[in-house]
């Protein structure tokens, strides 16, 4: 991508989309194009094309979603179907008619079965059934992986699924109710320490394992793909086949480690004395997810922050924004 390329990135204000306007930012791109919420509803059909038609971007990254952790999922199913499938129907179809270079499609490991092989590949898309907690979402989530594979095949396009392991890091959504593990736990555990409680309640059996990587390392990434070479970047588009691997990128840090590690971990940065406790009523969701990134080391990325690291540095931004 050249550095006065016009980018679009599709919810620039989330987790993922403002780790990937500090990377493009620092990578020395000036011509980045976004819109808020008020500015642009992603659902309006009328209003994208309309988006579209005026700003000619010629690369779009499309990370903007309704996301969110089990309880939001199982509370609003058919908002997370009913949104992600319009969002995602209306920009690339619309990246499509304008005819945009590369387009880049974030989604999530919810996509891959609840029991496949780990750790999972890309090849396990569609082997198994889903996780019902989030089965939805995950669904929403597929068609958009399908969209790309389509629009690749009939009108020889450059879309590709980029799917993240579990996110975390600056700009993260820090509900009590709504948000994902790490932040959930991070609030809880700093809410803690400064009312002095005895205990932090984690949900579920705390043996599920879970795989974390740094939301900067996740942007840093995205950009390396949309800057391959044309010879590594089209083998991944499965532009030329209607069965086997879609045009999906696995992206993780290629370990994990069970919620109960996690926990600990979070308590001892964020200084909390206390006890853990489990609250084994609670849904444990998956029981594994580890990504299998080969795909995507082999083409030269590796993850560069740790966890530990990675988690210091969200609680500085908790910190920061919530006192």
């Amino acid at each position: 991508m050249n550095k006065n390329a016009k980018i679009y990135i599709a919810g620039h204000r989330g987790l993922v989309g403002s780790a990937l306007m500090r990377q493009l930012q620092a990578q020395g791109y000036t011509n980045l194009v976004t819109r808020t919420h008020a500015e642009l509803d992603l659902t309006n059909q009328t209003l994208v094309a309309e988006f579209f038609t005026t700003e000619q971007p010629e690369y779009v990254i499309l990370a903007a979603a309704k996301v969110g952790g089990i309880h939001a999922n199982n509370t609003y199913p058919a908002e997370f179907i009913q949104e992600n499938l319009a969002i995602q129907s209306n920009v690339i179809h619309q990246s499509s008619l304008a005819g945009v270079k590369r387009l880049l499609f974030l989604g999530s490991s919810c996509i891959y079965p609840r029991d496949c092989p780990q750790p999972i590949k890309e090849e396990s898309l569609l082997t198994g059934p889903l996780e019902p907690t989030n089965r939805p979402y995950a669904l929403a989530k597929i068609a958009g992986i399908e969209m790309c594979w389509s629009y690749n095949r009939q009108y020889g396009t450059q879309y590709l699924a980029v799917m993240p392991t579990n996110l975390y890091g600056p700009g993260d959504n820090y509900h009590p109710e709504n948000s994902h593990v790490i932040p959930a736990m991070i609030r809880k555990f700093h809410e803690a320490k400064v009312n002095n409680q005895a205990t932090v309640t984690i949900w579920g059996t705390g043996t599920p394992k879970r795989e974390f990587l740094y939301s900067d390392d996740m942007a840093k990434a995205c950009v390396f793909v949309m800057n391959l070479e044309d010879a590594q970047f089209q083998p991944l588009l499965a532009a030329d086949r209607n069965d086997g691997l879609p045009p999906l990128l696995n992206l993780g840090s290629g370990s994990d480690l069970t919620i109960t590690e996690l926990a600990d971990l979070i308590k001892d940065v964020v200084g909390f004395t206390g006890e853990i406790e489990l609250d084994r009523t609670k849904p444990d969701g998956t029981m594994r997810k580890l990504m299998d990134s080969g795909r995507l080391n082999q083409l030269g990325w590796q993850v560069q922050m740790g966890l530990k690291e990675g988690l210091g540095r969200a609680y500085l931004d908790f910190k920061n924004f919530n006192g």
